[in-house]
């Protein structure tokens, strides 16, 4: 199974149109799509993660150009696509921050509303709603749990991803560069931990100040890192074994060894 990452910038100066433009200009350019089976975008590719004032005027309902984007993608190329995640503006009047999976004939294979959302010197807690429900399907050979960039400290969402069949996790972030290390030790661990392997990708450049850190990565359940990229936009391609996690949790056998809850007494 081959996976596409594609590091993006999504720079304040840049309109959304304009943006969308030198993405899809990107996308119809990179022929070695063509040989692969899943590409994954960063969250908030669109409007900018940053760019919290613009959140309101950027947002889009949940089938806009994001998706319009990423399905265009998908049948072009005959591969699934996770389309990173955008500002969807809900039937409820509210903000979410929403990714979602495409399948190769355009189809919605799973969408998720980010149950985790920042608060450290981000006002995303404070203009979006926390969605409730896990994001889980079958996405190419593999059936797989999405989730977004914060979500990557809380252990127990990717448990349940887990508890509901996931093999593989996908984390699309606006990971900034000054917790870099954090980005690094977390996709590992969440690897490990689920015995699952992990596909984040981050963004790069700079939004309103802010350095995004990239190094989008994949990590195998063994703990391997398959692939990392570096700081620049662009693709990074790697080659995984969907059934590595099976492999890895028949011959050793931690998520079977689970005893929770443990009474009290």
């Amino acid at each position: 199974m081959q996976i596409a990452l594609l590091q993006l910038a999504s720079p304040g100066e840049e309109s959304v149109e304009d943006r969308v433009t030198r993405v899809t200009g990107m996308l119809e350019a990179e022929h070695d799509l063509r040989d692969t089976d899943l590409l994954v975008l960063p969250e908030m590719w669109t409007a900018g993660y940053f760019s919290f004032a613009e959140y309101a005027s950027r947002a889009e309902p949940f089938d806009g150009s994001t998706l319009a984007t990423a399905r265009a993608a998908a049948r072009a190329f005959d591969l699934f696509v996770h389309l990173g995640s955008f500002v969807e503006a809900g039937a409820d009047g509210r903000l979410y921050n929403t990714s979602a999976v495409v399948a190769p004939d355009g189809a919605v294979v799973t969408a998720y509303r980010k149950v985790h959302l920042f608060g450290y010197g981000s006002q995303e807690s404070e203009l979006l709603t926390a969605g409730d429900q896990l994001g889980v399907g079958r996405v190419a050979a593999s059936t797989s749990g999405i989730t977004t960039c914060y979500d990557l400290r809380f252990p127990e969402l990717f448990r349940s991803l887990v508890d509901e069949g996931a093999e593989q996790l996908i984390v699309c972030a606006a990971w900034p560069a000054a917790r870099l290390e954090h980005w690094r030790l977390f996709t590992s661990v969440r690897a490990v931990e689920q015995q699952a392997t992990l596909i984040a990708c981050n963004a790069v450049g700079e939004q309103h100040g802010v350095a995004l850190g990239g190094h989008s990565r994949v990590v195998a359940p063994t703990g391997e890192v398959l692939v990392e990229a570096g700081t620049e936009q662009g693709f990074t391609y790697v080659d995984v074994d969907p059934a590595l996690p099976r492999k890895t949790r028949a011959e050793f056998s931690a998520l079977a060894d689970r005893r929770w809850p443990v009474p009290v007494v």
